[in-house]
């Protein structure tokens, strides 16, 4: 029984053919956009996540004026020093620390010149160590930058692939100018994904402190956690020993002191929040969409109220004329679906690897589990049916005379 309603609803939708399309869009674009978005949403999250834990969950980071994320940018003033260096260092359960200095600097090769992140490490064996656990330190080609390596320098993934830089890549061996001072390449960054880290230039502290004058004011200081200690009151212990130093108090602090995980978190809601609002904005597609499925169907109910009367004078129940009108919605919602949903795909993964080209990071990814592509078609049948409910139960509702009556 079912199988024939199915059939005698199909054979419907293609009778009416021009208007079943035109009913078919706002499902199909909604449809389409919630895909797209939470894909995008899906891929960028899941590289964010990866980033983050090329750096270990084993990383405490300590930035300047309450701005992690963004090196660099701190106040002057509140700067961090050798003394907040010490404080983390002598913290218990700290195993290591790593302080950093960044900066944008003018780097010059083939007569052609560029700015860039420019990194200054210390070259203590120690550090080094901890730094090779990193991602965005490791070496590809050549080696990293070891004791010694002043006037040194290690070069991101894109400086040594991409010759829109300087006309040509750089290579391990060449000489490059930074900020007036010449360097020689001795290794080239494995790739990261972000066209920030995959273009920067690594360098000794000493040499970034002369380069641009900080006099051993630090932009960051990463601190690794011993094993089987507990990082967040790590963390206190650390945020505490600083407001002490500082003369500060709780909650008016002038920097930052966060564990990899719980800023992943941060920006994971934020990330998620964002993908919200936008699903939202889509989502007024699928109710335009859900209107017009109403809309036809109500037109279908009132084009076929003979039809109706016929089939309930030779027998059909109100429910079997329900079950046909509201496999008739959900039909136009499940095509309409899976329209969206392969469109959906397509945008995503254009948009994405369009971004990718413009703005040479990997992390804009199109990521297409199989929760999103089944609750999708789903979603979009449900919709279908939903809105097919009152023209569905009208018609069952029709009196056979009545309906044989009508013109």
């Amino acid at each position: 029984m079912i199988r024939d309603y199915i059939k005698y609803s199909i054979g419907n939708l293609f009778h009416r053919g021009m208007r079943s399309w035109l009913t078919l869009i706002g499902i199909f674009i909604g449809i389409a956009a919630i895909v797209a978005l939470i894909s995008l949403g899906q891929g960028l999250n899941n590289a964010v996540t990866s980033q983050f834990q090329s750096l270990g969950t084993d990383k405490i980071i300590i930035m300047p004026g309450g701005e992690i994320g963004a090196p660099g940018t701190g106040a002057e003033a509140a700067k961090l020093t050798e003394k907040e260096l010490g404080i983390v260092e002598r913290t218990a359960g700290v195993d290591a620390a790593v302080e950093m200095e960044y900066g944008i600097g003018k780097i010059e090769f083939n007569d052609k010149n560029t700015f860039t992140y420019i990194i200054g490490i210390p070259l203590d064996t120690k550090k080094l160590e901890m730094l090779k656990d990193m991602a965005s330190f490791k070496a590809a080609e050549g080696r990293m930058i070891k004791p010694g390596d002043n006037k040194k320098a290690q070069i991101g993934y894109l400086l040594a692939t991409d010759d829109s830089y300087f006309g040509k890549v750089l290579r391990v061996g060449n000489k490059i100018n930074v900020e007036g001072a010449e360097f020689e390449i001795i290794g080239v960054t494995s790739q990261v994904g972000n066209s920030q880290d995959d273009s920067q230039i690594i360098i000794s502290i000493e040499d970034s402190d002369k380069i641009f004058n900080k006099n051993k004011r630090y932009d960051a200081i990463y601190a690794r956690v011993g094993n089987g200690a507990d990082a967040s009151k790590i963390v206190e212990e650390i945020k505490k020993g600083i407001r002490k130093l500082r003369g500060e108090k709780e909650g008016e602090e002038d920097f930052s002191v966060q564990t990899t995980e719980e800023l992943l978190q941060s920006l994971g809601s934020i990330l998620n929040i964002i993908t919200a609002v936008l699903i939202g904005i889509a989502s007024i597609s699928l109710l335009v969409g859900g209107i017009g499925i109403m809309n036809t169907m109500y037109t279908s109910v009132l084009e076929r109220t003979n039809e109706i009367g016929i089939m309930k004078a030779i027998g059909a129940k109100n429910s079997d004329i329900l079950q046909i009108f509201l496999l008739e919605a959900g039909m136009l919602g499940l095509v309409g679906g899976i329209m969206g949903i392969l469109a959906g795909m397509g945008m995503s993964s254009i948009a994405a690897f369009a971004a990718g080209q413009a703005l040479k990071t990997t992390l804009i990814q199109a990521y297409f589990p199989p929760y999103l592509i089944f609750g999708a078609l789903a979603f979009s049948i449900v919709v279908g049916i939903g809105s097919g409910v009152l023209p569905a139960i009208q018609a069952s509702k029709l009196k056979p005379v009545d309906a044989l009556r009508y013109e």
